[in-house]
């Protein structure tokens, strides 16, 4: 909310996995996936999103845009929030 965007679902859930949060920013639709590491030891959140987790992100979304009947030509996004520790990132368009 506080990068402007208007929050319609959190923890969507369906049979093929799961969306952290879906919000709308002006025209676009934001599939977001929030990571949390305590610290970057490992590589932290940045490397927490593996390709097969950004599919399933994929999947979900598609059920989403079908279930609400949305425009399958609209505009939409993935985004990440990724958090190490105390810091937070917003990236807009994370993959």
């Amino acid at each position: 909310m506080q990068q402007g965007l208007v929050i319609l679902e959190q923890n969507y859930r369906v049979k093929v996995g799961e969306i952290d949060i879906i919000a709308k920013e002006g025209d676009f639709i934001c599939f977001i996936e929030v990571k949390y590491r305590a610290s970057r030891k490992y590589g932290g959140a940045t490397y927490a999103i593996s390709a097969k987790k950004q599919q399933t992100i994929r999947k979900v979304a598609s059920w989403y845009i079908t279930s609400h009947k949305l425009k399958q030509d609209a505009f939409y996004r993935f985004d990440a929030v990724l958090i190490d520790g105390e810091e937070i990132q917003y990236i807009r368009n994370a993959w």
